[in-house]
C-alpha cells in the first residue's frame, strides 16, 4: 500500500499545502477506514513513511503487565484499493479546503464594497443566485429590492454583506437594497470620491423608491453635488440606472444641524428651522403653505428619509397657522 510522495510534494507545493498536515490528514483517513472493516484490530495505528510512501497498518502487543512490547503490520485482504481510493478522497478534500480559504479571504477583503455578477437560476425562487466568477453569491429575500425582478443571464452590481466559511463551502451573501450601495456606485462613478476630493457623509435609502446622499467637498471651489451629478447628469443617471430608475436626491452635508436638516428635505423649500431639543436632537421646520405637501412627500417619505439622514427629529409646520 503506497502513495507517490514525488507526487504530494509537488502537489503540496504548488497548493501551498503543508506536506506534514497532508500526510497527517491521509494517516488520519485511512484508519478510520480501517475502523470501518469488521476485523479491524484494537489500538491500531496507520504510519505512512515520509521517504518512501508505504503506509502500514501497526498493531500493537502488550506483554502481562500492559507494556508495549512490539508492533505487527496488518494487511487485511482487499484493503489496499480502500488506502488507494482513502488517499485520494483527502487529498481532493485538503485541496478543497485550501481552495475554499483562498475564496473567503479573497471575498473577506471585499466585505462593504460593490461586485458585479450575472444572475443564476437557483433551485428556490426566493433566493436569488450571482455568479461572481470563481464562487456564486446569494441575494436573500431580505435583501432584495421589492419590484426588482432578476432575470438569468442579467448582469448586476451588489453589495457585499458578509462572507464566511459554510459546510458546504464559502458563502457570500449580497444585497441590492444595502444603503451602502448606492454610496459605492457613486464612488464607481466619481473619481473625486476615490481621490477623497468630495466625500459622502450619509446615506437613507428606502430601496426601490427613493434614496438621500449628502455630501462634502475637502477642497475649495469643487461642488460636491455637481461632482456627484456630472456633466449633463451623467454620473447620477448612471447610478439610477443601475438601481432601476431610484430616485435620488443629493443634498449638502453641514455642521450646522439647522442648516443640514434644511438641506435634508429637498426638494422642498424650507423657512426656518428651529432646534427645540440639543439632547434628544429634535428640529422644528416651518415651510412655505405651498411646499408642505412636497416636504412630508407622499406618504411622508420625504420627511421620514430626511430624518435618517440627518439623525435628527423633524417636526414640519406651514407657516400660515391656519393651514395648520
Amino acid at each position: 500500500m503506497n502513495v507517490e510522495i514525488a507526487a504530494l510534494t509537488e502537489l503540496t507545493s504548488e497548493k501551498k499545502i503543508s506536506f506534514e498536515q497532508l500526510v497527517t490528514a491521509i494517516e488520519i483517513g485511512v484508519l478510520t477506514a480501517y475502523n470501518e472493516n469488521p476485523d479491524a484490530k484494537r489500538q491500531a495505528r496507520v504510519s505512512l513513511d515520509r521517504e518512501t510512501g508505504e503506509i502500514q497498518i501497526l498493531v500493537p502487543t502488550f506483554n502481562e503487565i500492559g507494556e508495549k512490547i512490539s508492533e505487527d503490520r496488518d494487511e487485511p485482504e482487499g484493503f489496499a484499493r480502500i488506502v488507494t481510493s482513502t488517499a485520494r478522497q483527502v487529498i481532493k478534500m485538503k485541496m478543497r479546503e485550501v481552495n475554499d480559504a483562498d475564496i473567503v479571504g479573497e471575498f473577506t477583503a471585499s466585505v462593504g464594497d460593490v461586485v458585479s455578477g450575472i444572475v443564476q437560476q437557483g433551485r428556490d425562487p426566493k433566493m436569488i443566485h450571482v455568479n461572481l466568477g470563481r464562487v456564486e453569491g446569494k441575494i436573500p429575500p431580505q435583501e432584495q429590492v421589492p419590484g426588482e425582478i432578476y432575470q438569468h443571464g442579467d448582469r448586476i452590481k451588489c453589495f457585499v454583506v458578509e462572507v464566511k466559511q459554510g459546510l458546504k463551502g464559502p458563502e457570500i451573501m449580497l444585497s441590492r437594497s444595502h444603503p451602502a450601495l448606492v454610496k459605492q456606485l457613486f464612488a464607481l462613478e466619481v473619481p473625486e470620491i476615490t481621490d477623497r476630493i468630495v466625500e459622502i457623509m450619509a446615506v437613507a435609502r428606502e430601496a426601490g423608491h427613493r434614496t438621500k446622499i449628502a455630501v462634502r467637498t475637502h477642497r475649495a471651489g469643487v461642488s460636491p453635488k455637481g461632482s456627484l451629478i456630472g456633466p449633463v447628469g451623467s454620473r447620477a443617471r448612471a447610478v439610477m440606472d443601475e438601481l432601476h430608475g431610484e430616485k435620488i436626491d443629493i443634498v449638502d452635508w453641514s455642521e450646522d444641524p439647522a442648516v443640514f436638516v434644511a438641506h435634508a428635505l429637498a426638494p422642498a423649500k424650507v423657512s426656518r428651522v428651529e432646534i427645540t431639543d440639543l439632547l434628544s436632537r429634535s428640529a422644528k421646520v416651518t415651510v412655505p403653505d405651498y411646499q408642505l405637501s412636497l416636504a412630508i412627500g407622499k406618504d411622508g417619505q420625504n420627511a421620514r428619509l430626511a430624518a435618517r439622514l440627518t439623525g435628527w427629529r423633524i417636526d414640519i409646520h406651514p407657516d400660515t397657522p391656519a393651514t395648520e
